[in-house]
């Protein structure tokens, strides 16, 4: 590839694809979502609550409809459905173009956008599988990917969902554990839609990891540590060295349960693999590289969703080079080191995936008081 290529088109090449993380009607109608399609290598787009609260909230771009849903009297949760439901067409339209060059090209499998079910429903199984199923035929649109949390509860779900034949982004993910998990319900679920003669090429998943928030908690964690108790261990060297750890131990399993003869089976059926996402790839800590969680975890058939700042920050000075595959036994020792000083790995990633669950689950709550809000200014007395 040339040398003077831009970073992301250079990231694409080695075939990392670049996600954004952020809708809004704004950016998809006022033609910048397509400028990033255009110009920053962007091939899909995720969303979740905080991101529709954030867009919802601002601006007056919801108003027209808003101002139908009202004379019409629905309620608040009709009216975040009619709303985001909205955008997530149109921005799978926008990137219809980049689905229908890929669906017959596996294992890339680009061109989705992604809607999550309702955060509140993330520890009931039946409601998480009726809401996705109910999503997928409200949008209508080949290239949608339902969002389902990574809860315990929430694996059947997933496996049920891609049994029925449809595209999921099990969002969420944190442990390493997890992610085993979450991988062997997508498989079943292949399983059960091929045994059923149901044609698993319509079917794609991504698998997302939250990267740096478990940097954030670790290091957390670590500051209130009291180095004379941890004895030859530097606590400084081990900030901000959990998150690519992780992700690379991630990558290894997803090599290794996407191949053998239970893989190929289904791979001659038309499966195509479940790629690891990269999520939450801002750092969150000022005093690490702004492309820190893109740099580190380049590797193939994978992908990087990232805000718009990220991506910005990667095009202006980004190295892309391939370095997911590289420093396995580094990363295993950094599990021994943090279990070593006392940091408890699987204490952190359930915090986080509780935490998650309870960040979104507010942030929903907060659109929909705020959407309560503009209904009443709307509605006549």
């Amino acid at each position: 590839m040339p040398s003077d290529a831009p970073p992301l088109t250079r990231l694409s090449e080695l075939k990392q694809s670049v996600w954004v993380d952020y809708l809004s009607r704004e950016s998809i109608r006022g033609g910048h979502l397509q400028e990033l399609i255009d110009q920053c290598s962007v091939v899909g787009a995720t969303s979740n609550p905080s991101i529709f609260e954030k867009a919802m909230t601002s601006g007056d771009a919801y108003d027209e409809q808003l101002h139908e849903l009202a004379a019409d009297g629905n309620d608040v949760d009709a009216v975040f459905w009619a709303l985001a439901e909205q955008d997530i067409r149109d921005a799978c339209d926008l990137f219809r173009p980049v689905w229908d060059g890929e669906k017959n090209a596996p294992p890339t499998r680009d061109g989705y956008v992604s809607l999550e079910v309702d955060p509140r429903l993330a520890y009931d199984t039946l409601e998480t599988y009726s809401e996705a199923i109910r999503i997928h035929k409200s949008v209508d649109r080949p290239n949608l990917m339902v969002k389902i949390p990574a809860t315990k509860p929430g694996l059947a779900s997933i496996e049920d969902v891609i049994a029925k034949g449809h595209s999921i982004n099990v969002t969420l993910i944190f442990s390493l554990q997890r992610y085993a998990e979450v991988a062997e319900s997508y498989i079943r679920g292949l399983e059960r839609l091929v045994a059923e003669g149901g044609n698993p090429r319509k079917v794609a998943s991504v698998a997302s990891f939250f990267v740096s928030r478990i940097d954030t908690e670790a290091d957390r964690r670590l500051d209130e540590l009291d180095p004379a108790r941890v004895g030859g261990v530097s606590i400084e060297e081990l900030h901000g060295k959990l998150a690519i750890a992780n992700a690379k131990l991630a990558y290894a399993h997803y090599l290794e349960a996407f191949s053998g003869p239970r893989w190929d089976f289904l791979v001659g059926k038309g499966a195509t693999p479940q790629r690891v996402l990269w999520a939450s790839t801002s750092t969150k800590n000022p005093e690490y590289p702004d492309t820190l969680y893109v740099d580190e975890l380049i590797g193939p058939d994978t992908v990087n969703t990232m805000p718009e700042e990220t991506i910005m920050a990667y095009q202006d000075h980004g190295d892309p080079q391939l370095r997911l595959q590289a420093g396995l036994d580094e990363a295993h020792r950094m599990f021994a080191e943090l279990e070593r000083v006392g940091v408890d790995y699987n204490d952190v990633t359930e915090t986080l995936e509780r935490e998650g669950v309870e960040k979104f689950s507010g942030a929903f709550k907060e659109l929909q008081d705020a959407l309560g809000e503009k209904l009443e200014s709307l509605t006549p007395a």
